[in-house]
């Protein structure tokens, strides 16, 4: 009863002491009423006039209760007045103070301490004993355990090509994750079927296949590891954004990621990305280390498929607010997060993962690529004859590895250098500058996305990128459209081939 401030001081204690003690939730079912409307200024009772009627004979919570304070003798009338009487001068004094001051206060003074990011070591490469480690985790179930006959295979695969290579995208993540747990880094990861991975490349849980009971790996590296954390959420992103959110702000030491089932599926947690995510620390100075992992990938699976919606985060991102990036390879991606664990900067990163890459032989990296370099904003195209080059095209994600398969097909290879963007935002325009440079007979650069033209990154950078170099863009892409993508793979098929012939001529 909302009328009885006692009664709703005991059930909040109740259900507080009931979740410490079970880690249960605890709804509280809370019955009041809102005395005025939506603001001072706003009169509820032009639009619900009947229920105001009842409301401004009500007495309120406040008279209510002093009645039973004196009724029950635990106060006499002239204490509560007196009582009545200092709130109202306290308000009064406060009013008078403030607006009688002379001086401002600092702007932050009433900004809550949020705890700062412990400081590291910014080396992103490991040793090989780190990456024998990790491989041997995954091949060593606990005693009993029967692995399902289907994904023993697969890690001891994964075992075998951490050591010898090929590496791909879902290895190259969990030797990421491990580095950072032997080292003392927290990892978190939660998202709808995060535990397998939506398009079963993680596996960062295993059910064993008689008992249903579960192995996680990465929880038995070392003695002294950190703990890691990985859940299947419920069915809502909102929700499971919004807390993964605020566990970064509290623990910024950890590494902490949700994970959409598909990118497009993001804009159930657009209120969380708009008020935090992209404005938090401008509006608050609220810091946040959270991870999106976003699926994305034009693979002729239909509008609702295919796109995390790059061109959004990009319209957003200002004041280096947040990353955005789309890593080409597994040692890219593997540095990437280990970066943004490990850096002095405390701030969300967008990541636009694969899917038909997750696999793919082009996209694979090698054991020493982790065992040595580092994250690259921008990676050149180390192959091509500057004397030789005579198109530039410039490209990031999924797409870079069509147009590599497509140019080694064409006669006139040589003529052809492609560069990709690994991080979209902050825009690596000094990278992309000396990159146009290096190519002394240029007759043409290309930006190439799968995306139509309104969407992807071309809109963004057309406004921010292209008008800074030397140099005219032109846009290859699809044409305009108000859906993502088409809805057939015989006409994502016919796109994708014109798509590279344009790219190509």
């Amino acid at each position: 009863n909302g009328d009885d401030p006692e009664a709703c001081i005991r059930v909040a204690r109740l259900a507080f002491e009931y979740r410490q003690t079970f880690n249960k939730d605890v709804v509280i079912d809370l019955v009041c009423y809102r005395r005025r409307g939506h603001n001072e200024g706003d009169d509820p009772s032009y639009t619900q006039p009947l229920m105001y009627d009842l409301i401004e004979q009500k007495r309120s919570v406040r008279k209510l209760y002093t009645e039973s304070l004196i009724g029950r003798g635990d106060i006499t009338i002239e204490e509560a007045e007196q009582v009545l009487r200092n709130y109202q001068e306290q308000l009064e004094r406060v009013f008078t103070e403030v607006k009688d001051a002379t001086s401002q206060p600092s702007e932050w003074t009433t900004v809550p301490d949020y705890p700062d990011k412990p400081a590291a070591e910014t080396q992103t490469a490991i040793s090989l004993e780190v990456l024998k480690r990790i491989s041997d985790a995954y091949v060593t179930p606990p005693e009993g355990f029967t692995v399902h006959p289907k994904v023993m295979p697969q890690l001891q695969r994964r075992a075998k090509a951490i050591t010898e290579g090929p590496i791909d995208w879902g290895t190259g993540e969990i030797l990421a994750f491990g580095a950072l747990l032997m080292e003392g880094r927290p990892v978190r990861l939660a998202g709808q079927d995060s535990r397998r991975g939506t398009f079963v490349s993680r596996f960062g849980t295993i059910i064993d296949r008689v008992n249903a009971d579960e192995w996680t790996p990465l929880s038995a590296l070392t003695e002294d590891q950190a703990k890691f954390y990985i859940y299947d959420s419920l069915l809502s992103e909102y929700a499971a954004l919004g807390f993964e959110y605020g566990y970064s702000v509290a623990r910024p030491e950890a590494l902490v990621l949700w994970e959409a089932q598909f990118g497009d599926f993001v804009n159930g947690a657009q209120t969380v990305i708009d008020e935090f995510i992209s404005s938090g620390k401008t509006k608050w100075r609220q810091e946040s280390g959270v991870v999106l992992l976003l699926p994305h990938g034009y693979e002729g699976q239909g509008p609702d498929h295919s796109s995390a919606r790059i061109e959004r985060f990009l319209t957003m991102a200002a004041d280096e607010a947040f990353v955005v990036a789309q890593p080409s390879t597994p040692a890219s991606y593997f540095h990437l997060l280990r970066q943004h664990s490990l850096g002095a900067t405390h701030r969300p990163l967008i990541v636009f993962t694969p899917k038909s890459m997750l696999k793919r032989k082009e996209a694979a990296s090698q054991p020493e690529d982790f065992t040595s370099g580092t994250f690259r904003p921008f990676i050149s195209d180390a192959d091509a004859d500057p004397d030789k080059v005579d198109t530039l095209l410039l490209c990031s994600g999924r797409v870079t590895w069509d147009l590599m398969v497509d140019r080694a097909k064409r006669e006139n290879s040589e003529r052809f250098a492609i560069a990709r963007v690994e991080q979209l935002y902050p825009r690596p325009l000094d990278d992309i500058k000396a990159e146009i440079a290096r190519f002394p007979h240029l007759k043409a650069v290309r930006w190439v996305q799968d995306e139509p033209r309104n969407n992807g990154p071309w809109p963004h950078y057309a406004l921010n990128v292209w008008p800074e170099v030397d140099a005219h863009v032109e846009g290859i892409t699809r044409d305009e459209s108000s859906s993502p993508s088409v809805g057939t793979v015989k006409r994502h098929t016919a796109e994708q081939k014109d798509l590279l012939d344009r790219a190509f001529q």
